[in-house]
This record gives C-alpha cells, sequence and structure tokens, in this order.
C-alpha cells in the first residue's frame, strides 16, 4: 500500500527530520553544524588556509602538515537560540522553549615524520533540537525533535613539496533521532525514535603560493544515512474498537528512512604579509539540492513521501587573528551565510534564511598548552512562511504556522589543546 500524504505521526516524522540543532542553531545553511573549534569560531571559520591547532581536521586535513609533534584538543560550544513566531492568522506570537546546546569535539594529530601526519576528529556534522510549546499553533506539525550526529573522521596528510600538502580521510557518521508532536486536539503525543550509520570521504588541499599568500580547499562528500527506529502515538482511549486498533495499527510500527549529508566544499585564502597579523577571505559550497524529498517507509506497508527540493548554497566568511604578544592572539570575524530553504516548502522545523554571524575571541598560550575562548552573534533575517503545508491530521489553515519567524543565536566556544 502507498500513499501520496503522510498520516498523522508520518506527517511530523517528516518535518522533523529535516530539522537538525534547532532551526539554525547553526552558522551555516540548511542543517549543518560548524561550531567544529573556539579559535575556528572566533574568525567566524576562516580557517581553511591557515590552522595552528588540531581543530584543523575538520576545516582542511591539509593543515595537519604545518602542526608539529603530536597535539590533542578538546572543545565545546554552546549555543542558545531565541526565536520567535507572528502568526498571520490570530496576530498572535510565539517563542521557542529555552533551551541550550553544546556540540562538542575531539581531535588528536601526529606528525610521523617530515612528511607524512595522522590525526583523527570526533564532531557533530549535523544535528537539531527544537522545542516548541505543546499548544502554539503549529503544534500538530512539530513540537519536540532531537537528532545528533557522531562523526569519527581519522586523515591522512602527505606533504608533496615545501609548498604543497594533501590529505584524506573517512568520514564515518552516526545518527540518533527522537521526534515528537501533538496527535490530536486532546494532547496525545506521537513519537519517533531511530538510529543508522552511513560512510563518506574527506579531502584537503593546502598551497603556499608565496611566503606571506597560503590557499586552501577541503571537501566532504555526501553521506547516505539509513534511520531504522519505530514509531509509537499515544492513541486516545476514547476512540472506540475496531477504529482504535486500526489506527494503533497504521501509527505504531517499525520504520526506515533515508536522509542524504549534503557534499561541502571550502576554500579560503590567508595573507600574512602584516606582522603578527593573519587574514583569511573563504568560500563555502553545500550541495543542499541533493535533499529532493523525504521518504519514510512503515513495516505495515506505507510508503510516505514529501518533497523537499532545497536549493545549493553559497556562503562567505573573512576573519582574523592578531598575536597580541607570545601569550594573547585576538581574533575577529564575519560570515553571511545563505538560505537553502524554497519558500514552496519551508516549514517551522528549518524556516532557513540569510543570516549574519559576528564573532570575537582569544587564543592564550601557556606553554605548552593554548586556552581558545570565542563568541559568536548570529542574526537570522526574518523569514515569512506562506505556503499551503498544513498538518495532515486536520488540513486546518488555523495549525500551518504561516507567518512570520525570526530567530538569534549566541555562541560561546571553549577550546583546550596541549602540544606533546
Amino acid at each position: 500500500m502507498q500513499w501520496s500524504f503522510c498520516p498523522g505521526l508520518c506527517r511530523v516524522i517528516f518535518l522533523a527530520l529535516v530539522v537538525l540543532i534547532n532551526a539554525r542553531v547553526v552558522n551555516a545553511a540548511g542543517f549543518g553544524v560548524f561550531t567544529h573549534g573556539a579559535s575556528a569560531l572566533g574568525q567566524a571559520n576562516a580557517v581553511v588556509a591557515h590552522s595552528d591547532v588540531p581543530e584543523a581536521i575538520f576545516f582542511n586535513p591539509a593543515l595537519l602538515s604545518r602542526l608539529t609533534g603530536t597535539q590533542v584538543q578538546i572543545g565545546t560550544t554552546l549555543i542558545v537560540p531565541d526565536r520567535e513566531f507572528k502568526s498571520d492568522l490570530t496576530g498572535a506570537s510565539e517563542e521557542t522553549e529555552n533551551v541550550v546546546f553544546f556540540p562538542s569535539n575531539f581531535y588528536l594529530s601526529h606528525a610521523v615524520n617530515d612528511k607524512l601526519s595522522a590525526g583523527i576528529g570526533v564532531f557533530n556534522p549535523f544535528g537539531l533540537g527544537t522545542e516548541w510549546p505543546d499548544d502554539w499553533e503549529g503544534r500538530f506539525l512539530a513540537t519536540e525533535s532531537t537528532i545528533t550526529t557522531y562523526n569519527l573522521n581519522p586523515v591522512l596528510t602527505y606533504q608533496l613539496n615545501q609548498a604543497v600538502s594533501v590529505a584524506a580521510g573517512v568520514d564515518f557518521v552516526i545518527l540518533d533521532a527522537t521526534l515528537e508532536s501533538i496527535f490530536s486536539p486532546t494532547g496525545r503525543a506521537q513519537k519517533f525514535s531511530g538510529d543508522g550509520t552511513g560512510l563518506g570521504y574527506n579531502l584537503g588541499v593546502l598551497v603556499d603560493l608565496t611566503g606571506d599568500l597560503s590557499f586552501g580547499l577541503s571537501y566532504r562528500s555526501e553521506v547516505d544515512i539509513d534511520i531504522e527506529g519505530k514509531s509509537e502515538s499515544d492513541i486516545p482511549m476514547t476512540i472506540p474498537e475496531p477504529q482504535r486498533s486500526t489506527f494503533a495499527g497504521l501509527l505504531n510500527s517499525d520504520a526506515k528512512a533515508d536522509l542524504t549529508l549534503p557534499a561541502q566544499a571550502y576554500a579560503g585564502l590567508a595573507f600574512k604579509g602584516i606582522d603578527r597579523l593573519v587574514i583569511e577571505a573563504g568560500v563555502r559550497w553545500e550541495e543542499w539540492s541533493s535533499f529532493e524529498e523525504l521518504r519514510l517507509r512503515l513495516d505495515n506497508g506505507i510508503v510516505a513521501t514529501q518533497p523537499k527540493d532545497w536549493d545549493d548554497t553559497w556562503s562567505y566568511n573573512l576573519g582574523g587573528k592578531y598575536q597580541l604578544n607570545d601569550t594573547v592572539a585576538l581574533l575577529a570575524g564575519y560570515l553571511y551565510g545563505a538560505n537553502a530553504v524554497p519558500d514552496d516548502t519551508v516549514e517551522p522545523g528549518v524556516p532557513d534564511s540569510v543570516s549574519h554571524m559576528f564573532s570575537l575571541g582569544t587564543d592564550l598560550s601557556f606553554g605548552r598548552s593554548t586556552v581558545s575562548l570565542s563568541y559568536g552573534y548570529q542574526h537570522l533575517e526574518r523569514r515569512d512562511k506562506d505556503n499551503t503545508i498544513v498538518d495532515s491530521i486536520s488540513k486546518n489553515p488555523a495549525t500551518s504556522a504561516n507567518g512570520k519567524y525570526q530567530s538569534d543565536l549566541h555562541l560561546a566556544g571553549v577550546s583546550y589543546a596541549y602540544r606533546f
């Protein structure tokens, strides 16, 4: 049996699966997470062509050729989102619940010899955490969603000559999801939980064009995730039999879904010709056009599809690092983020919009240790939802959550690196 629409829980699963880390609790288009090091955050992630800490494993592993000995780094970023919704239908305003997210990371690099370096990183490349009030206008579309991804990324870097280094690595990605929404006007809940894995690869190149100018380029491939889990619904006791058993049979079932994490490419040009100062300009491309639809397959025979039709995006950043003295370095940057979600498919999970992030930070060096602290403020331009996406329970425009979405994020990063 195939259905061209999503009955109840199916619809919610589709909407929630595309939201990773709170409707832009990130600084990238779509649902990418790019808080992978406090020093990088302080420079608005303009660190593809220069770096002196192991977080380079994420941004451009070819930079490991510039690291000596064995180095280890751990870090996290505290993300506090502030999202508001104003309804076109009633004029009422809603806010998401007060939640905090902290994507974290671990990196280890080792210079095997003068030519060869190796490293490994563990980080959260994509994620979701959104929580709307249980009584908000779009409660039948989504209330609470949590998705976490972990990437285990071993890499090898080889220095071809004094000017050129190349790198390659493997991305082993684990995804875990728990998604909920309101099932009926009586407040009954529906839930999907599942997990899956996928495999990809990443590449990097670093070229010293001159003594003061370097160019970096890196690429991460698509990763296809096969998600297996279970859908569960709290069916109201007021529904009589046999309708209640039929309804439970439709919504309580093992389920499978496919999700493609997009390919990404980064490029940066770093200039070191001013004493104590490094400035880098960069660009990021993300292949969100690969996200054409979401398809859910229940073991009871239901197959449901929801179109997405997202767009590829280009984003730009500029950052710098000024070495004030042997201990203190000052960091600053700006990032412009593009919008991946077209008007026809925008929904409360990902009301993506053009964004602007401003960041400041510092690297503090104490012997073999480096402590990095940074702060970023990300503002998303207002996004209007005015389409026909409504919940499939009531198909009522009163629950479509059409209106204006405004989001701001505060990001506080901390990392600790040690050189052996």
